[in-house]
């Protein structure tokens, strides 16, 4: 039987489909509190993405635990928890291949605070400003 090949839109698609059900199976898992870690158990984490491979065999998941605290800790524990995890969403999602997770810090909140201090700049205002006159 041929494999169906996807359009590059579709194979787009799939991969932010794909992506964000393996973001709620996580988020589900660790609002639950079902891995057996203290780290984690002390804190709340929010999975804010999970960028996948484009042969879904690898997935980069960004989180974010509540108020940035002890962010490195809850990284470390979660890539220390990798096998569970990647079990438990190969189950849950009924996936042909459990993609391997790699656990990262999300600093896209710290990016955007930067860039809304440099927009806030008194000098940068000015020059915003001025372009908006011409």
């Amino acid at each position: 039987m041929a494999r169906k090949q996807f359009t590059a839109e579709e194979h787009s698609v799939r991969l932010l489909r794909v992506g964000e059900r393996v973001r709620h199976v996580l988020s589900e898992i660790l609002a639950r509190q079902q891995v057996h870690d203290d780290t984690l158990s002390a804190h709340s984490v929010s999975v804010t993405e999970v960028r996948m491979t484009p042969d879904l065999r690898q997935a980069t998941v960004y989180v974010k635990p509540l108020l940035g605290a002890d962010e490195d800790a809850v990284v470390k524990a979660l890539q220390q928890n990798t096998a569970y995890l990647q079990r438990e969403v190969a189950k849950r999602l009924g996936l042909k291949f459990a993609a391997k997770l790699k656990f990262r810090a999300d600093e896209s909140f710290e990016e955007a605070d930067r860039i809304e201090r440099l927009l806030s700049d008194p000098r940068v205002r000015r020059d915003l400003d001025d372009g908006e006159e011409g």
